[in-house]
């Protein structure tokens, strides 16, 4: 092992037990994704460091100062053994609350849902993919609990509490620590969920929605994107509509908007 490699060992292991990473327990290749995009285009190995920690950063912080999970574990274990319908919902709807991309869906999140399944047909089987808090809104969704409903997160505190959520709820576990850009799931599936992600794994890494999307193995594919700033002041559905063209050039996926509040989903027949 050269130089170069050694100093690359240490940055991974460093990094992920840092004070700011440690307690996510992010997966090893995600790290490593990074580096390779990146090593090779600095002159210095300090360089490529300094950007794939600012990356890295864009990719995960919105799992930073997230939800107590030892707390909401307990929560949700005392909501089902009450056997109470209500109070399990306002678990989940705390958890909903507790990350910006589901909060922002709470106010119509039935419809929201109904009106997604009403273009897709309701699905047997649904891959969320990089779903963040998602599976929580499952009690929203009007589906058996029959599904098959696989979820992908790189937080593995996260994917823990998911499958505690499934096995109370009478799901099957199927939530998995993976980074679905560096090993897209070969799960086959009627729907995949990408919400509010298309646009970042843009800045992780220019151009790889396509290969992504292509590798997926569903009729439908639901791509959500914001449909304002920031701010809330200005659209972004032009902006949103050019990264679906740019993606979808060539394929003869036909593509049904659905339009809401914040997002504006792109619901792509890929079969």
């Amino acid at each position: 092992m050269n130089a170069k490699e050694v100093d690359i060992e240490h940055f991974i292991r460093d990094l992920l037990k840092s004070r700011k990473y440690r307690e996510l327990e992010l997966p090893e290749v995600t790290i490593r994704d990074l580096l390779q995009q990146e090593i090779s285009k600095y002159r210095t190995s300090r360089e490529a460091f300094k950007v794939v920690r600012q990356k890295l950063h864009n990719i995960v912080a919105s799992y930073l100062g997230d939800a107590d999970y030892q707390t909401a574990s307990e929560d949700l274990s005392a909501a089902f053994a009450c056997g109470d319908s209500q109070k399990v919902r306002a678990v989940c709807e705390a958890l909903l609350r507790s990350h910006a991309s589901t909060r922002e869906r709470l106010k119509n999140l039935s419809d929201f849902y109904k009106q997604l399944f009403a273009v897709t047909g309701q699905p047997d089987s649904i891959l969320d993919l990089a779903c963040g808090m998602n599976p929580f809104a499952f009690s929203w969704m009007a589906l058996p609990t029959t599904i098959r409903y696989y979820a992908y997160d790189i937080h593995r505190p996260r994917v823990a509490l998911i499958n505690q959520y499934f096995i109370l709820q009478g799901l099957q576990p199927l939530a998995e620590v993976r980074d679905v850009l560096v090993a897209p799931p070969d799960v086959e599936a009627e729907v995949a969920f990408f919400f509010k992600e298309a646009h970042r794994f843009e800045q992780r890494r220019r151009g790889c929605n396509r290969d992504f999307w292509r590798a997926l193995r569903v009729k439908w594919l639901l791509v959500s994107l914001p449909a304002k700033d920031l701010t809330g002041h200005h659209s972004m559905i032009e902006r949103q509509r050019a990264l679906i063209k740019r993606n979808l050039a060539g394929l003869s996926w036909p593509v049904t908007e659905v339009m809401f509040d914040s997002e504006i989903v792109f619901c792509i027949q890929k079969s």
